[in-house]
């Protein structure tokens, strides 16, 4: 399905003769635009699919271009260019490089789940824009989120011990972001809870710096979900050959 919307026409692909005569008649200036054709020179034939394997993309085969997800975006109504219909147009066509010139927005989506309310399809947008963002960071296009690197923790954290522990969570999370471990807001919210939390509440709190809290018989759930995260991953390198781009990024340094 063609793209109309003016406001996707690249304004470098639009010339402007100032000054213009055709048949004894002016058209300088707006009557004299010419959109410039636009070449695709790296499509990617698998695009789809590789958003489709990840989760939330899942769906992103239903879309039939209505618009009503953009039309109930809570980021398009502040921000135009935030797009979702479009930019699953340009997926689903293998438009890559196109994608690629809007990865700085892409992962503005504040999951509000307007847009897969609204949709008529079921493709869950919402998903298939986080589908999106994941897809830019594990093929290099943009570093790894805030987001994405507690998430990580997080989840090392219940895989290693089937429980969390929030101080060793909000320190390493720091230590990674290379933020500051002792935040204001963090100094104010150790006094608040000085001041009103119980003492036995407090040393169990402070103890858990030092003693890793651990659910018993926690090993037989952790080695499953070992196993099926690395299922998991093993096929997202797969389908979104991150293991050929390696070989290609080796081979492109070894033969300089």
């Amino acid at each position: 399905m063609p793209i109309h919307e003016k406001s996707l026409i690249r304004p470098e692909n639009l010339h402007v003769q100032e000054k213009i005569e055709v048949d004894g008649i002016d058209v300088s200036g707006h009557w004299s635009t010419f959109i410039e054709s636009r070449v695709v020179t790296d499509y990617n034939e698998q695009l789809e699919e590789e958003i489709a394997s990840l989760p939330g993309g899942e769906f992103i085969h239903r879309c039939w271009q209505c618009g009503s997800c953009t039309n109930s975006c809570t980021v398009n109504a502040i921000n135009a260019d935030f797009n979702p219909r479009y930019w699953i147009y340009l997926i689903r066509t293998g438009m890559e490089e196109e994608l690629l010139r809007d990865k700085e927005i892409i992962w503005q989506c504040v999951s509000c789940n307007k847009c897969t309310y609204a949709c008529p399809r079921d493709v869950v947008p919402e998903g298939v824009m986080k589908a999106t963002s994941h897809w830019l960071e594990l093929k290099g296009h943009t570093p790894k989120s805030n987001s994405m690197i507690f998430d990580e923790i997080f989840s090392e954290q219940v895989i290693a011990n089937g429980k969390i522990e929030d101080g060793r969570t909000v320190r390493r999370f720091f230590a990674r972001t290379g933020q500051a471990m002792m935040q204001p807001w963090m100094v104010e919210m150790i006094k608040s809870m000085m001041r009103n939390l119980p003492i036995g509440m407090l040393t169990r709190l402070g103890l858990a710096n030092f003693i890793t809290p651990r659910t018993s018989d926690w090993s037989g759930a952790r080695d499953a979900m070992n196993e099926y995260i690395a299922e998991r991953e093993a096929h997202h390198r797969k389908a979104l050959r991150l293991d050929d781009l390696v070989q290609m990024a080796e081979s492109e340094v070894g033969s300089r």
